[in-house]
């Protein structure tokens, strides 16, 4: 059966419900509502591939070592698909364990011999012969040999997307870097939800004086540029991995406070909610068990979209020097050491990261607003 019969057979069912009076619950509309929106449906599918590649991490990109940052100097910006030949050999006291299948896909797995990129090699009785890759023309190296017993193994390898000015798998660093845009989305807009909604809820629940003083809390914050808020929040915590996820996650949820604001003082005087305090409901529940449930789908739009603004945060803190620190890799970093190649053939190390950028800023644009549109009552 072809994919359109299938989508067509679905519609008519969908139709045949409508008409008999089946009932079909609101989410079930927006999903189907969702589905239609083929822009939509294709982000979705681009956000979670990026979230497998980022989830399996070290286990799938071709450098498994932790940061995939095993750099060879000799294959600096290398093409893509450049191939190289390393002579893998035993090291002396190796105290290398070999990490459990966990262990590897978060952290990764330092290697357990010393690989080197070899220009020929040949074997002769219980030895080998071979002659270290310089990288020049014609390779210009002196000859060594070791002992066949000595020699793990000799790997072929081929870079997909070259190397960068370190020697390393540029593939291997982009995978790895979208964990950390990932990351910084999903903790900074945690950190934002969980600010946001109280502070809006509490605000629109209780007005006067209360709705006075954070809304003059929300408008101060405002004022301030957020990149600059986020450079003071940095600096103020400090350099490093979390300390950007938290920087962001505290300057994001003021948008997520006056909408919530907004969309409480709407439904606050409903007749339901006034079935909560007539039952003697306490606070807390009528507005986290009744009214907040009222206002998700206002909230995921947003929250999709500042997902966005989350990623593009980190990747300029990163690109400025304060945000994520080396060696881990990161979209902005890469960007930021590249970038003097864009005028230069190897313009691919820096384009490559900001089409990453690119890509899932807008798969999440599309997202939101797929939402948004699916959520609309008032949409056909």
């Amino acid at each position: 059966m072809r994919l359109h019969d299938i989508f067509s057979k679905k519609h008519r069912n969908f139709l045949r419900r409508q008409t008999e009076g089946e009932p079909i619950s609101p989410s079930g509309l927006a999903w189907q509502r969702f589905k239609r929106n083929r822009l939509a449906v294709a982000s979705l599918f681009v956000i979670l591939l990026f979230a497998l590649v980022a989830i399996l991490g070290y286990l799938i990109t071709p450098d498994h070592t932790p940061d995939c940052n095993q750099q060879y100097l000799e294959l600096a910006t290398q093409k893509p698909f450049s191939k190289a030949t390393f002579v893998c050999l035993r090291t002396p006291d190796n105290t290398v364990e070999r990490r459990n299948l966990f262990s590897r896909m978060i952290s990764g797995q330092p290697l357990e011999y010393t690989a080197i990129p070899v220009y020929s090699f040949e074997y002769f009785g219980d030895s080998l012969r071979y002659e270290t890759y310089t990288g020049s023309t014609p390779n210009d190296s002196e000859q060594h040999v070791c002992h066949k017993k000595d020699v793990v193994k000799i790997a072929k390898r081929t870079f997909v997307l070259g190397t960068d000015s370190y020697g390393r798998d540029l593939l291997s660093q982009i995978m790895i870097g979208s964990r950390v845009s990932l990351s910084v989305g999903f903790i900074a807009i945690a950190i934002a939800l969980l600010i946001g909604i109280t502070l809006g809820a509490i605000a629109a629940y209780y007005g006067r004086w209360v709705d006075n003083l954070i809304m003059w809390l929300i408008n101060v914050v405002w004022s301030i540029p957020t990149v600059l808020l986020v450079i003071a929040i940095t600096f103020a915590l400090g350099k490093g991995f979390w300390q950007v996820f938290v920087a962001v996650g505290l300057t994001m949820w003021v948008d997520i406070a006056r909408v919530v604001r907004g969309q409480v003082f709407s439904i606050k005087e409903k007749e339901f909610v006034e079935a909560t305090r007539a039952l003697g409901y306490s606070t807390f529940r009528t507005i986290f068990r009744h009214i907040l449930p009222n206002i998700a789908g206002s909230v995921i739009v947003i929250a999709a979209s500042n997902f966005a603004s989350a990623i593009l945060l980190e990747a300029g803190l990163s690109f400025l020097g304060i945000g994520v620190q080396p060696p881990t890799p990161s979209w902005g970093a890469m960007v930021k050491e590249n970038y003097g190649y864009i005028l230069l053939d190897n313009a691919y190390l820096a384009l490559l990261p900001g089409a990453a950028i690119m890509v899932i800023v807008l798969a999440f644009m599309l997202l939101g607003n797929g939402i948004r549109d699916a959520l609309d009552i008032k949409s056909k």
